[in-house]
């Protein structure tokens, strides 16, 4: 840890600049014990600025996007020591207070009722003859809208704080999908992990990061073959839109037979034979014949690299939509018994009181309940452990679908290898003719 600090709006009361203080009040003006006290923020800071540059821009940041909408703010910088020569890992943590502070000086409410109410105008009853009614936030701190508008606003003040340093790099806030970019995604690991796998200790999130890593990089390699060769081919193409263009085997052969007239040993020249024979056998295992049959093969493996692309792409998002339903099964089974327990109560004040208590795990259970009844059956079943047993398949077949790439990628070497001939042979053809042009020139 670098630095801390506590910054207050202009209402609120000197004293909580100490942070016993501060979090002793906001701990006493919740009226459930497991009340959420704090919203919680970890954000990355630059390895490309000093650390007095991020200090400043955290503290910019604490000021001007939530000091200034009246959350209080307890932030702490850390900048770890990398061993083994990692990388550097500056971050800040934030909480800010939930409650916001009244002009007086006193902690606000964090929520207000807005009852449900009929075509009429009259207050919607339930059955047990209470009115219904909806808890909506006094304000929009914990709004998607507010939280996109922060990520926004950090990555807006950095990238200005690049450029006043004339540096090139930029971040961005957006998914790789909204960014338009078709990278594959990786999981955030969280320091935990981060810290098993840096004693040597595997971790599932881990060897799944290494996979879609690994994945990425051999996509890329893919692409940009498939995108080069494409190219090559067109060029070729041009040069040879003559009448009675050569075969790929007369360019071969005329390749091959001037590398064994320069060859100076035996040994060199059954080297040729051997590569030509491999490159040979190669166009006449898949009747490549010529350019044309070169360009059709290249369409072909370009379309199969995609389909592998979205077959992953498909199952990393199925991974991350069942990860998240079982994540609501277990929120679901472990505020199911608060929720029994205040459907037992009959006295209406002290159903009010434990409503009151258990505000926060009462709307997680409705919230878990709500978006799990969309997945029942039939007969009423949450496929709980067919979801289980989707991600463990999910698990095992990721490295098999990744294989998939590795025969794209052995193809692509030997058109490669024929590019590399070809490109040959005609320089060499070009080479002749000049020859002819300057003997014919002298004459």
């Amino acid at each position: 840890m670098v630095c801390t600090g506590i910054l207050l709006p202009p209402q609120a009361l000197a004293e909580y600049k100490d942070r016993a203080t501060l979090w002793n009040a906001v701990e006493k003006a919740e009226r459930g014990k497991k009340a959420q006290l704090a919203y919680s923020f970890d954000i990355a800071l630059q390895n490309e600025f000093y650390l007095e540059e991020n200090i400043a821009l955290a503290r910019q940041f604490v000021s001007e996007q939530l000091v200034s909408r009246g959350m209080i703010a307890d932030f702490a910088i850390h900048q770890p020591d990398k061993e083994d020569g990692g990388i550097p890992n500056p971050h800040f943590h934030v909480l800010c207070s939930i409650r916001p502070i009244e002009e007086s000086g006193k902690w606000g409410f964090k929520q207000r009722r807005v009852y449900r109410l009929d075509e009429n105008g009259n207050r919607i009853m339930g059955e047990d003859g209470k009115p219904l009614f909806d808890a909506v936030p006094t304000t929009d701190w914990g709004s998607p809208e507010t939280l996109e508008h922060w990520r926004e606003a950090w990555a807006a003040m950095v990238n200005a704080k690049f450029e006043e340093k004339g540096l090139t790099c930029r971040i961005d806030h957006r998914s790789y999908e909204r960014q338009g970019l078709d990278l594959l995604p990786t999981v955030h690991e969280g320091v935990a992990v981060r810290q098993m796998e840096a004693r040597g200790i595997s971790t599932d999130k881990g060897d799944w990061n290494r996979w879609v890593k690994a994945a990425r990089k051999m996509l890329s390699d893919l692409r940009k073959k498939i995108a080069g060769l494409t190219d090559w081919i067109k060029a070729v193409k041009d040069e040879l839109s003559k009448p009675q263009a050569p075969t790929l085997a007369a360019l071969l052969t005329g390749y091959y037979e001037g590398r064994n007239a320069g060859a100076w040993s035996r040994n060199a020249r059954i080297g040729n034979l051997k590569s030509f024979a491999e490159v040979v056998n190669y166009l006449t295992e898949n009747d490549l014949l010529t350019l044309e049959d070169l360009e059709t093969r290249l369409v072909l493996r370009n379309e199969q690299t995609e389909a592998v692309n979205d077959s992953l792409k498909a199952m990393l998002a199925r991974k991350k939509e069942v990860a998240d339903l079982l994540h609501l099964v277990d929120l679901y089974r472990e505020t199911k018994p608060i929720y029994d327990k205040w459907k037992a109560i009959k006295w209406k004040g002290q159903r009010e009181k434990f409503e009151l208590e258990h505000e926060g795990e009462l709307r997680t259970f409705h919230m878990a309940r709500r978006k799990l009844d969309k997945h029942r059956s039939p007969e009423d079943k949450i496929p709980v452990q067919a979801w289980r047993q989707e991600l463990s398949e999910i698990q095992r077949n990721y490295p098999a679908e990744y294989e998939r790439y590795k025969p794209l990628r052995d193809d692509l070497k030997k058109l490669r290898q024929v590019k590399s001939c070809v490109d040959t042979a005609l320089r060499q053809q070009e080479q002749t003719k000049q020859k002819w042009r300057e003997a014919e020139h002298d004459r």
